[in-house]
């Protein structure tokens, strides 16, 4: 935060308190006594009219107390701009602590599955438990909490893996990430518009659903071209690469001509996220095994 905007921010909240306390005490003044009267402040509605008596003492000094909370906890933690607070206290630290306090308590928990094998972790009931948690609070924002994947995020209840679904190659993925990358028009970026519409025809005719068939057969020389590098010459993907099996009617952007198009046309770039600066090598373990268990 600039300079400018943390004193435009101090001065705001500190107003705020102090003309929270003078409105109170200006209020005050104007009673004419501390005690209750028989003095009208001139309101009347349906025959009722509205006394001018002072507020319950109780109430007076609460607001008081309240004021000054608030001045002390400005003065012990972040609020002023870019002031810190006298205790040091930010989020991170504490989130960083209650990481610290649960590694402590379920570290030993962990620790048990940690140096068992993918395939028998997988056969675990309080194994898998752990990892659906797992699974819960790290993937599924992305591959949803039935891990059935959503438009750009791999379906991991299916039985196809764009970099393989063997127990190393899952653990590899959450350790290290991946990196997946379509570029525009493949490995041929002076492809033109026809060749664009005969080459997602010839894609969409290895499930049998081109739009135009003299279209799609003109495409295989500009898939063997464009294509066929990653996605092999057969259309049948290369795990290697990340690239995927185009002839099983699974899509992870969506089947029909336009959303094909619109990959060839533009290319699409994914992330999946390393795990390993993020949970311990026991928890990826653990985890791990979920994954495999979703398809096995």
């Amino acid at each position: 935060m600039s300079t400018f905007w943390s004193i435009w921010v101090t001065v705001i909240v500190l107003g705020t308190v102090f003309g929270c306390w003078w409105l109170l005490l200006a209020t005050r003044k104007s009673q004419v006594s501390d005690s209750e009267t028989e003095r009208t402040t001139g309101h009347s509605f349906d025959g009722i009219e509205e006394y001018d008596n002072p507020l319950p003492k109780w109430w007076f000094y609460l607001y008081v107390a309240t004021c000054i909370f608030a001045l002390g906890y400005l003065a012990l933690y972040p609020g002023l701009g870019n002031f810190k607070g006298l205790l040091g206290w930010t989020a991170v630290n504490q989130w960083e602590a209650e990481v610290a306090s649960a590694d402590e308590k379920y570290g030993e928990i962990y620790a048990q599955y940690g140096q068992t094998p993918v395939i028998e972790l997988a056969k675990d009931e309080d194994a898998l438990k752990i990892g659906q948690r797992l699974f819960a609070n790290n993937c599924a924002v992305c591959h949803g909490s039935a891990a059935r994947g959503q438009v750009g995020f791999p379906n991991l209840t299916d039985d196809d893996w764009l970099w393989g679904g063997t127990p190393d190659a899952i653990l590899e993925t959450l350790r290290n990430g991946r990196m997946g990358n379509m570029p525009a028009k493949g490995v041929m970026p002076n492809m033109n518009a026809a060749q664009v519409d005969q080459v997602v025809n010839h894609v969409l005719s290895f499930s049998g659903r081109e739009k135009d068939a003299a279209a799609a057969e003109a495409g295989e020389a500009v898939f063997a071209q464009a294509c066929a590098a990653c996605h092999g010459a057969d259309g049948k993907g290369m795990q290697a690469l990340g690239a995927p099996n185009l002839t099983d009617n699974i899509w992870l952007y969506g089947s029909n001509y336009e959303w094909i198009k619109e990959t060839v046309l533009h290319g699409r770039q994914n992330e999946m996220p390393a795990q390993s600066g993020r949970l311990s090598s026991d928890q990826i373990q653990i985890l791990a095994a979920y994954v495999y268990s979703l398809s096995n």
